[in-house]
């Protein structure tokens, strides 16, 4: 059974950082992508970060660009999300997803979802 598992979310100040890990069991596709989406009550899970697994390309969301820097461990089937100079509008439930990307999709589609971790929490205050 496919499992992503997300850790390492909390509460943090502004400015400050966390790094996120989603450790996935098997990769179901053989060129997955790996998404990090955020979603906070009464709205839309919203795309932050991917990475292509097989070649390691990126892609972030604007509105963290810069301060958020998704990586691989491939030996570990571990992605991370490093999360820097939070801000409190980044606080939400934090999803990794496996996607399988087809012709006209990007990484942050949620029509592309194959499976989706349990979501851990971050909370940055003000």
């Amino acid at each position: 059974q496919v499992k992503l598992a997300e850790s390492g979310g909390g509460s943090v100040q502004a400015g400050g950082s966390l790094r996120l890990s989603c450790v996935v069991s098997i990769y179901t596709v053989s060129r997955p992508v790996i998404s990090w989406f955020r979603q906070v009550p009464g709205k839309e899970r919203a795309g932050v970060a991917g990475i292509y697994i097989v070649g390691g390309a990126t892609a972030y969301a604007d509105s963290v660009k810069g301060r958020f820097t998704i990586s691989q461990d491939y030996a570990k089937n571990t992605v991370y999300l490093q999360m820097n100079s939070l801000k409190p509008e980044d606080t939400a439930t934090y999803y990794c997803a496996e996607l399988q990307i087809k012709r006209g999709e990007t990484w942050r589609d949620l029509s592309s979802v194959l499976n989706w971790g349990q979501g851990t929490q971050v909370t940055v205050s003000s």
